[in-house]
């Protein structure tokens, strides 16, 4: 589909075939955002900060649809919900939560905040919208199922997580500096990059040094 005013690019999904939910299943996109970026917002104590999800969305199916942010153990969780009012048309979505004061949240290299976007998730993960929950929740009760019906679609773009109660315009970074972001959890060379100048050890290894384009999130671990 044609992105919306102001974006290139989105993520999405059609379902291939008309899935019948079992309780434990679900289907999610999860970002997992690292402790580090997420430090600031003080979850757990209280001091906690209020935070605005923000997002464009794009649907064959209209409705009541269901997410979550949870911490990284997955035992503090707040089920969110919002609705796709007109089918096939991108739509802005707001949503404002109020920061969990409980629980244990990350503030390493490890995972933050996950947040997980609902495609279709069984009744042991869904949960009340609009409160924290000390249960696992990715969604919320009676969401839209977008795979349950064969050929729906479901696109987003434009999602922003930010300090406060309500929405700004989204943060447009140079390239250089997302970039630099991605790189900091996996980049890869390739042809004589991988390579590089070294010296073979014998008939079946070689030695070669790797310069690494930004500092990674934790040891990296070589791929052939």
């Amino acid at each position: 589909v044609t992105p919306p005013a102001g974006f290139t690019n989105y993520i999405g999904f059609t379902s291939l075939a008309a899935t019948s939910l079992g309780s434990t299943d679900y289907f999610i996109l999860r970002q997992k955002i690292e402790g580090y970026n997420t430090a600031d917002l003080n979850f757990g104590s209280a001091s906690a900060k209020t935070v605005t999800l923000s997002f464009q969305v794009y649907s064959s199916l209209t409705g009541t649809f269901g997410g979550a942010i949870t911490n990284s153990a997955e035992n503090r969780c707040y089920p969110f919900s919002y609705t796709i009012s007109s089918a096939n048309t991108w739509e802005q979505k707001s949503i404002t939560i109020a920061g969990d004061t409980t629980g244990t949240w990350l503030t390493t290299n490890g995972t933050g905040i996950e947040l997980s976007i609902g495609l279709g998730v069984g009744t042991t993960y869904s949960g009340t919208a609009g409160a924290w929950t000390g249960s696992t929740n990715v969604s919320v009760t009676g969401a839209v199922n977008v795979a349950g019906t064969n050929g729906a679609t479901f696109y987003i773009t434009g999602v922003q997580l930010e300090v406060g109660s309500s929405a700004t315009g989204f943060e447009y970074r140079l390239y250089n500096q997302e970039l630099g972001a991605c790189q900091r959890y996996y980049f890869r060379l390739t042809g004589t990059q991988a390579f590089g100048n070294g010296f073979a050890l014998d008939s079946t290894n070689y030695m070669t040094i790797v310069t690494f384009p930004t500092t990674m999130r934790s040891a990296p671990t070589a791929l052939e």
